[in-house]
């Protein structure tokens, strides 16, 4: 018979060996391509015109002819944080080539997303994504979530997480 504080640790184990199966059904179903922005590989890269936190609003036919890496982020996301500085060194590198990095503020004010952006010294264009249309329509399954897009609009590359300077230097390789 189990007594009461080994039927809660039974409960417990339970609940904690059914989050573990959860995280790794979505884990495996996102990396087999079945969800996520990578079912988008080789589609057009759908647009929206949004408010920009300096300039006139832009959508990504703005940037038809270049590369563009679109990054998904937010302030409370703390991978968005982390890649940031990267995603920066990134576009200083390569956009006298042609390469724009566009950030996509996902729910957030211009106000705050404009001061996360410059306090993390960021200076690409930052788009105001109130309603979070990019985030349903590229399929992010979460922040951050990057889409790199060729010169023609179509997709070409995208993940689900945090993103490096050199993933980023591989996958535009050829484009």
């Amino acid at each position: 018979m189990l007594t009461p504080v080994s039927r809660s640790r039974l409960f417990s184990i339970i609940a904690v060996c059914l989050v573990l199966i959860a995280v790794g059904l979505l884990y495996f179903r996102s990396a087999s391509g079945t969800s996520g922005p990578r079912t988008l590989i080789g589609s057009p890269a759908a647009s929206f015109t949004l408010p920009a936190t300096v300039g006139p609003p832009r959508g990504l036919t703005d940037f038809r002819g270049h590369i563009v890496v679109l990054n998904l982020w937010a302030s409370w996301c703390p991978p968005c944080r982390a890649e940031m500085p990267d995603l920066q060194r990134f576009w200083l590198a390569n956009r006298k080539s042609g390469i724009v990095v566009v950030g996509v503020d996902e729910g957030e004010s211009a106000i705050a997303a404009a001061t996360f952006a410059h306090s993390l010294g960021v200076t690409y264009p930052i788009l105001i994504d109130e309603d979070q249309r990019y985030g349903r329509v590229y399929s992010a399954l979460g922040l951050p979530t990057t889409t790199i897009i060729d010169r023609n609009g179509v997709v070409r590359a995208a993940f689900d997480g945090p993103v490096t300077q050199a993933q980023l230097s591989e996958n535009v390789k050829g484009l």
